[in-house]
């Protein structure tokens, strides 16, 4: 069935996807990875992380860990 689309304004694009009109189906794909140390994913108002001695040690023995080719 046909859209009709009044004005749009799009301001400000952080990833993801905009569709207008019709559509089967709508499938994005993206991944990625991040290593950190410990207490570095906190969120919050107030925070109080008393870490020690700390390393991020990162061995990837995997070449491909979530390919996107083929995945449609």
């Amino acid at each position: 069935m046909p859209a009709i689309i009044g004005p749009v304004q799009i301001v400000n694009v952080g990833g993801g996807t905009v569709q207008f009109g019709d559509s089967l189906f709508i499938s994005p794909k993206s991944n990625s990875k991040t290593n950190s140390g410990q207490g570095a994913g906190n969120t919050g108002g107030f925070i109080v992380a008393n870490n020690g001695l700390n390393a991020s040690n990162v061995v990837d023995s995997n070449l491909i860990d979530q390919p996107n080719i083929g995945n449609n």
